[in-house]
């Protein structure tokens, strides 16, 4: 009989100090600093001390933990090691496509930054084709007609990340012992969306003017909030989601300043960005357009996401350049002869109006928000706050007219 009666392990659960607490021949009491408490067993084997969780106090009582010791303990002494055995079970139940990605998005959240960009793509593009195969009944033919599905909806760059995530998840597989082979291998970038050449449309100042007006006229298809999104977008030079994701805790209006967090930033350095003040009558207005969110741009539409989607700009752009994506009869082209462009060609327009203006490149590229290069990258902490205001400010002068150039 253990050391612990009932009414200790409650009080012990109550009272919430973190720490561990014996019962006697290796059962544990655990008190996280984070989370629920559990019972644990520490044991040895072939010399090696080793820790199993049973389970959470709330499932399991502490007759039951002890029983569970007991019967682990017999395992052991005829030398099965229970986490061996536990990690043999839960292979068993990774059967079908699916169970295989849920096992990988736990290395995806340990090592990637952002594990939202696969799951979306798992979700969207794989999920709904061979999501529920088994792992061994997926052919070359399945990965070849997921990926030809992306390429000829438009999307040439997804085809390739999907290619590559198929790559990886079924090499994950292999790992595990799951397959023996790999389906997506043998395939390449030429087989899905082809070589990607880097982008480097950026406007001009009069198609700037151009484009804010026809934004204007076509009110009722690019929102107001999508055009002050987009003025922002092109003063700032910050990345999509770091500003439609944006939270108004954020903000100093008052003195001209957003504080952008490095869990939000895309470089994982925070930084503190300036705020031209022909920004701020656009900051003023989306505070009253947002009726109170806590987001700059909250979601217009019923979702669980409480702020703008991330295709919203994207395709509200695209949709005056005519083309809707799953729609049968295309929407006329608004644009005329103004050659496409993406959102984040208006980031790339930020960055050639500032060389435009004689700013110099450390400072032109610490207002993207990149990580300066080789030693300036290592030795040079100044942030250039000051040097960034008056590089924004030049840019806000040259382009402020053409988006304030009618009433909204």
């Amino acid at each position: 009989m253990g050391s612990f009666t009932v009414k200790k392990v409650q009080s012990l659960i109550k009272e919430g100090s973190p720490g561990r607490f014996s019962d006697g021949g290796g059962l544990y009491l655990m008190v996280p600093k984070k989370g629920a408490p559990y019972w644990m067993l520490r044991y040895t084997l072939a010399g090696k001390r080793r820790e199993l969780t049973l389970g959470s106090c709330e499932q399991i009582s502490l007759a039951e933990a002890r029983e569970q010791a007991v019967e682990t303990k017999k395992g052991i002494r005829s030398g099965l090691d229970p986490i061996e055995a536990r990690k043999r079970e839960e292979q068993a139940t990774l059967r079908t496509v699916s169970d295989l990605f849920g096992d990988w998005c736990q290395d995806l959240e340990k090592r990637l930054k952002h594990p939202h960009i696969p799951k979306r793509i798992f979700i969207k593009e794989v999920a709904p084709s061979i999501g529920q195969f088994t792992l061994d009944s997926v052919t070359p033919l399945d990965v070849r007609a997921i990926v030809r599905a992306v390429a000829n909806s438009g999307r040439p760059a997804t085809a390739n990340d999907t290619l590559m995530y198929l790559k990886q998840l079924f090499n994950h597989a292999i790992k595990l012992g799951l397959l023996t082979y790999n389906p997506a291998a043998a395939f390449s970038v030429t087989d899905a969306g082809g070589i990607e050449k880097s982008r480097d449309r950026a406007l001009a100042l009069d198609e700037i003017s151009k484009v804010f007006k026809i934004f204007r006229e076509n009110s009722d298809s690019l929102t107001r909030d999508n055009y002050l999104a987009c003025a922002l977008l092109l003063v700032l030079g910050v990345r999509k989601t770091e500003l439609t994701e944006a939270r108004w805790s954020e903000f100093d209006l008052e003195n001209h300043r957003w504080q952008l967090s490095g869990e939000r930033s895309k470089s994982g350095a925070e930084i503190v960005i300036p705020l031209p003040l022909q920004t701020a009558s656009w900051l003023h207005e989306l505070k009253i357009r947002a009726a109170g969110s806590g987001y700059v741009f909250p979601n217009r539409r019923s979702s669980k996401q409480p702020y703008m989607g991330k295709d919203t700009l994207n395709r509200a752009i695209s949709k005056l350049f005519g083309r809707e994506p799953g729609r049968k009869i295309q929407p006329e082209n608004m644009m005329g002869d103004v050659a496409p462009f993406t959102v984040h060609d208006l980031r790339r327009t930020c960055r050639s109006l500032l060389a435009s203006t004689g700013v110099p490149g450390h400072v032109a590229e610490r207002c993207l928000n990149h990580k300066l290069k080789g030693v300036e990258g290592i030795y040079d902490r100044y942030d250039y706050f000051d040097e960034r205001k008056e590089a924004l400010v030049k840019v806000a002068e040259l382009v402020a007219p053409s988006i304030d150039g009618a009433p909204g």
